[in-house]
């Protein structure tokens, strides 16, 4: 009886394979190389059971495209990835902090991309980078204009979205933007204002949108005139510019700014013309940011609750990683209660 001796699978140049291939997945599996491939990037959909099958013979074979196999074997790599739009803004970058918190407090790390265009096809070329790498799921911060339908995102990863707008689509966290403005334009009319100007955000911008909406409509709900809208681009130095025109016109006495940024920006070209702020204009700004309150006068604004946008995101999400089923329906709204502080007064007589 002789002893059969098994020579190593050879790679290439000579040198030992060093692991299993994606064609000894595809025939422990019963599949197709490309269905191994399909379910190891969820670039497409797989029927449910073909993708247990498959990601069974990647754990028994110890497979991993592109990643460590040890992270399969244990069922997940503890790490999600996140996209966002211009990170420099303040309401992203503090959504961000936050879900880089709760992730860090549920043992995840995050991988960032940051977005430059909110274009369907900037954010759909971002969740692609990101499937491919060893993350577990996916938060999106801004989707903006792009629409559950435009954006391509993986069918088996779990996705969680902070835009009520991809509800039925996948679970969605935001603030209350609606009640939010509604609340700041309510507030000046209340104090004897007769209408409210707005300084909006840009046009490609989802939350710009719901906030100048929610303004004309509570006017139009009041049957106050609804001016002229102006558009800045979330900076201050937009606020400023736009303000210097705003301050030539002693008709206006309330103006009410899509962000702090650009309400800081109107109320130093206020003080520049000689408009007092509150006693000639009132300002409402949207965010309160942690400038808002040191501002002079301290800034009236609309709360987002940041922090707690970020925790609901990640615990979502954390919730469809554990239970292995989407949450389409979810919907979170967080409320974004008023601040008054004395940038608001009573109109001039």
């Amino acid at each position: 009886m002789t002893n059969e001796v098994r020579r190593p699978r050879r790679g290439v140049k000579g040198h030992p394979k060093s692991g299993p291939s994606i064609g000894d997945v595809a025939r422990l599996a019963g599949v197709s190389a490309q269905t191994v491939s399909r379910v190891s990037t969820g670039s497409e959909p797989v029927r449910p059971e073909t993708r247990e099958r498959v990601l069974e013979a990647m754990r028994q074979l110890g497979y991993a495209p592109n990643h460590a196999a040890r992270a399969l074997r244990r069922g997940n790599f503890r790490s999600i990835g996140l996209i966002a739009h211009r990170v420099i803004r303040t309401g992203e970058s503090k959504t961000i902090e936050a879900v880089i918190e709760a992730a860090r407090r549920e043992g995840y790390s995050v991988s960032l991309v940051d977005v430059q265009t909110p274009s369907s096809s900037d954010v759909s070329e971002a969740v692609q980078q990101l499937s491919h790498q060893a993350i577990d799921g996916l938060v999106i911060i801004r989707a903006e204009t792009s629409t559950p339908t435009a954006l391509a995102l993986p069918p088996t990863m779990p996705v969680v979205v902070s835009d009520s707008r991809f509800v039925g689509h996948h679970p969605a966290v935001g603030a209350d933007q609606t009640g939010g403005s509604r609340a700041a334009v309510e507030h000046l009319l209340g104090l004897g204002h007769h209408t409210v100007h707005h300084i909006a955000g840009p046009d490609d911008s989802g939350p710009a949108a719901l906030r100048a909406t929610a303004w004309e409509q509570t006017l139009r709900a009041a049957g106050r005139e609804v001016p002229p809208l102006v558009r800045g681009d979330w900076s201050a130095g937009s606020g400023y510019e736009i303000g210097k025109e705003l301050a030539k016109r002693d008709d206006i006495t309330a103006v009410f700014a899509a962000n702090d940024e650009m309400a800081c920006g109107l109320v130093h070209a206020l003080h520049e013309a000689g408009r007092r702020v509150p006693e000639d204009v009132s300002v409402v700004g949207f965010d309160d940011i942690d400038l808002a309150e040191h501002l002079w006068p301290p800034l009236t604004t609309v709360r987002q609750e940041f922090q707690q946008i970020g925790n609901e995101l990640v615990e979502i999400l954390m919730r469809q990683l554990k239970d292995r089923r989407e949450l389409v329906d979810l919907h979170r709204t967080v409320p974004a209660p008023l601040i008054v502080r004395a940038s608001t007064a009573a109109p001039p007589r």
